[in-house]
């Protein structure tokens, strides 16, 4: 499918999801609601995350994905340099933009 849009990828870089201020902020009260009670599967997992709120009234949302997602998948390198990547200067291997190929028949 192609597309006229541009699309930017911001990472926060491996184990640092202390980063991200919604996280950091509902995992506290995610821990407390669930404390004491067994995760025995992803369907009780879901129901303690959805039925957490802060003392201000935030709500989470949540819901399990069923889609299937393989990993490790390889591109090559012929195909990585075919991509019109911008990187950003802030960290350039975890933010860039995928400008759309222009058609050019």
């Amino acid at each position: 499918m192609l597309t006229a849009l541009a699309v930017t990828v911001c990472h926060y870089p491996t184990g640092a999801s202390k980063w991200n201020p919604i996280e950091h902020r509902l995992f506290r009260e995610i821990s407390k609601h669930w404390a004491g009670q067994p995760l025995v599967d992803y369907p009780t997992i879901v129901r303690l995350i959805a039925e957490t709120t802060t003392k201000t009234g935030l709500r989470i949302n949540c819901g399990l994905s069923p889609d299937f997602y393989p990993t490790q998948i390889k591109v090559s390198d012929a195909l990585m340099a075919e991509l019109d990547l911008l990187k950003h200067p802030i960290l350039p291997h975890w933010n860039y933009t995928l400008l759309p190929r222009i058609n050019r028949n």
